[in-house]
């Protein structure tokens, strides 16, 4: 695409789209610094025997692999919650017994919501679209979890539509979950842009039901084609 085709993309959106619909995770809120930042406080408030650098290199992409088994409904919640922990001692070779792994699994949602680190210039871009676009949120986390952060990181007043996979009973990229958001947001997909850091469940799960998609690619992961991609929040000024 030249420049000129870009510019021509870039401004088609900004006649098009009524309504933005955001994931949370990895996407405004900074996950695996917060995540880190609770892990630091918990395995150090209940004495787990184990170096924290150590433990979040192991945990990581640990957690990655099970969130896309939860995804695709390959285990529970409960399973979800315990087993990445249990992985992860497995791997550092650190004995953690089931007490240990049920006692930080809770610490861990108790406390995460309680770090409210986000991306650079999300709330500048938040505030550049709300005068001009209704702005909603499609998320995967659990309800309890995701509420709190976005109401600690000040968040909520940005958004209309908070629609989370416990609410829609599946998770992106099922059609549905992106079908109720549309829903409740009383928008419709041709004049709608998602934006998301997972190709998987936010891309290609926008695309299925015709919504127009933007890849905030967080992950440093490869090029594609299936829509446009920016590397920092503040890129979105360039398509809205």
């Amino acid at each position: 695409m030249n420049i000129y085709e870009t510019i021509l993309k870039n401004t088609m959106y900004k006649e098009l789209v009524t309504d933005v619909f955001f994931d949370l995770d990895h996407t405004l809120w900074d996950f695996e610094k917060n995540s880190a930042l609770t892990f630091t406080k918990i395995l150090e408030d209940n004495k787990i025997g184990v170096k924290v650098e150590d433990f979040l290199t192991a945990y990581v992409p640990i957690n990655h692999q099970y969130w896309k088994l939860f995804r695709e409904e390959k285990i529970s919640k409960a399973d979800l919650r315990f087993q990445r922990l249990q992985t992860t001692f497995n791997s550092i070779n650190y004995k953690a017994t089931d007490a240990e792994i049920n006692l930080l699994a809770a610490e861990y949602i108790n406390h995460l919501s309680s770090y409210n680190h986000l991306f650079p210039y999300a709330i500048e871009i938040l505030q550049h679209l709300k005068p001009n676009y209704k702005l909603h949120i499609i998320t995967n986390g659990f309800q309890e979890v995701q509420n709190k952060k976005i109401k600690n990181a000040k968040l909520h007043t940005f958004f209309d539509v908070i629609i989370d996979s416990e609410m829609a009973g599946v998770k992106k990229p099922d059609p549905y979950i992106f079908e109720l958001a549309l829903q409740k947001a009383n928008a419709k997909p041709e004049q709608s842009l998602m934006i998301g850091d997972s190709l998987e469940a936010d891309i290609l799960g926008a695309k299925s039901v015709g919504l127009h998609a933007l890849h905030f690619n967080a992950h440093q992961e490869p090029l594609h084609n299936h829509c446009s991609i920016i590397n920092s929040l503040d890129e979105i000024k360039m398509y809205l």
